[in-house]
């Protein structure tokens, strides 16, 4: 099954970024202590992502459908999520986690969404099976990769080491997929 040049483009720029977004993974929990958060300060957070992401899905959802403009949307979605990246650099008490969650659900809510639609879009109907299963399948794979990956740069790094390299793979994965632009 050959895929087409844009479809390569999106699995490869949100490989990239599954990978660098992995990398936190579990750590998260340990990150928000370390700033004073509790266990309550972990839930709150992870719930203003979910929430402001969940919202936010439909929203984008609706507008992409009516103006256009997907790949913009979605490479913005990619830019911002990789400014939050290294907006975690910056945190250091819980209100300004739940600021970076709150972006975050913003940003997952702008590329995500457009990702998909545009993954869609590209499909090859032939395979559309096993391209969807690339998509999935290669998620998963490349994600649990990095939760080890992360783990190790906890181990022998530093949270700041850990989300510079972060945002720094964010930032590739952000100029992968811009070249949905022109190809």
């Amino acid at each position: 099954m050959p895929l087409n040049n844009k479809v390569k483009i999106l699995l490869l720029g949100g490989n990239i970024w599954f990978f660098g977004e992995g990398l936190l993974g579990p750590l998260f929990a340990i990150f928000a202590q370390r700033i004073g958060g509790d266990i309550l300060d972990i839930s709150y957070a992870w719930a203003i992502y979910l929430i402001f992401a969940g919202i936010l899905f439909i929203l984008v959802g609706k507008i992409i459908d009516k103006y256009g403009h997907k790949e913009k949307i979605m490479i913005g979605g990619y830019a911002l999520n990789t400014i939050c990246t290294f907006g975690y650099l910056f945190v250091s008490n819980p209100l300004q986690l739940f600021i970076i969650q709150a972006l975050l659900g913003i940003a997952d809510a702008m590329a995500t969404p457009t990702w998909d639609s545009l993954y869609s879009k590209y499909d090859n109907t032939v395979s559309s099976g096993l391209q969807w299963g690339l998509s999935g399948g290669l998620e998963k794979i490349v994600t649990g990769a990095a939760v080890l990956v992360g783990g190790y740069i906890i181990v022998f790094g530093s949270f700041t080491t850990l989300f510079i390299i972060m945002g720094s793979i964010q930032l590739i994965a952000t100029i992968v997929q811009a070249r949905i632009l022109v190809k």
